[in-house]
């Protein structure tokens, strides 16, 4: 928790200014200092220049709030939305090994949207009230779950692409300033660094085997490099959000140089795995001492969000059902904990 004594000062008057509905404290109603700024507000930026935690029942700013659950969510949804393209997988994976890897890794993935949800739900929103946003487009998810999976290598391209561009982009998220977000993403983190390791050691075992195996390692790399790119968000004079959430030290690097970290990290590794990146524009620049690449498609970027993707309606229909056949367990759930505990929370034995 901050340590400041202002913000310790904050948390005092916060807890006789509790709003009672599983939010933060309330602020009081008006500015009590000549520059128009609260205690809460002066403690809440305080703390946050400090680098120091801001907890669920600390004050923080309505618009901070919204920017958490909207950015928990997404990543929550990106992660359930996840699983559908490998998942399709699994029953046809050419081996024991590979279908037991695979069906670790979407579990995991499962895992991870559960971790995420209960940290919204520290912000004051249900995660029922999330899902619902999600089934009815009220909220996003990763646009690049909205691409097909067409043969046993996407898996792996997948792996390599899509979870190293994670890693590249949540790692720094274990240092966000809000701590339910920043502690799930630590054991994320760690997980999708499996997935990583995994999608490249199938690459690796496809690009180093036939030359059809070869040839189809290297198909699933050209589809999946252009929307592993965009996966970071828009360039940052297009980003509505980016600038604030840096200011909020929610976020800790900005869209293009989070997108420029992966490419020079991908490079190497492409050529360990006898792969060529599908752009004839990258090459190492050693003036800036990192890597120039093309020019990014970004009306394709701006399309798939919008729903016109090659999968879009398959995804969400299929996460919608799925919450449907899924009712009788979540009533089944909530009866079996109402008959076992009483009013309190207390369990009758």
């Amino acid at each position: 928790m901050a340590t400041t004594a202002a913000h310790h000062t904050a948390q005092t008057a916060g807890s006789q200014a509790y709003d009672g509905q599983g939010g933060a404290p309330r602020a009081p109603d008006g500015p009590d200092t000549a520059d128009g700024t609260t205690a809460y507000e002066r403690a809440f930026d305080t703390a946050v220049a400090a680098d120091e935690r801001v907890e669920p029942r600390d004050w923080m700013p309505d618009a901070y709030r919204a920017t958490l659950v909207r950015q928990i969510a997404q990543h929550a949804h990106s992660e359930i939305i996840g699983m559908q393209p490998e998942a399709n997988w699994i029953s046809r994976a050419p081996s024991l090994r590979r279908k037991a890897i695979l069906m670790a890794k979407v579990q995991d993935e499962a895992g991870h949207g559960l971790y995420l949800y209960s940290a919204a739900e520290t912000l004051g929103t249900s995660r029922e009230e999330l899902l619902d946003k999600l089934h009815t487009g009220r909220q996003k998810y990763s646009s690049i779950f909205n691409y097909p999976t067409l043969t046993w290598a996407d898996v792996g391209a997948v792996g390599w692409l899509v979870d190293g561009a994670a890693i590249t982009n949540q790692v720094p998220l274990c240092r966000c300033s809000y701590g339910p977000y920043a502690r799930a993403m630590v054991r994320i983190c760690k997980e999708e660094s499996f997935h990583q390791r995994q999608g490249y050691e199938l690459l690796l075992a496809l690009s180093r085997g036939t030359p059809e195996q070869h040839a189809m390692a290297q198909d699933a790399v050209d589809r999946w490099w252009w929307p592993s790119l965009m996966m970071f968000g828009p360039p940052d004079d297009e980003s509505a959000h980016s600038a604030q959430s840096m200011a909020w030290k929610i976020k800790r690097h900005s869209n293009d140089e989070l997108r420029q970290r992966f490419v020079d990290i991908c490079v190497p590794q492409a050529e360990s795995l006898g792969l060529a990146l599908p752009d004839p524009d990258l090459r190492w620049n050693e003036e800036r001492g990192h890597h120039d690449f093309g020019a990014i498609d970004w009306t394709e970027f701006w399309d798939v969000l919008k729903g016109n993707g090659p999968c879009n309606e398959q995804r969400i229909t299929q996460r919608r059902r799925a919450h449907d056949e899924g009712t009788w367990v979540r009533q089944s759930a909530a009866a079996y904990a109402a008959k076992h505990h009483d009013g309190t929370g207390a369990s009758r034995g």
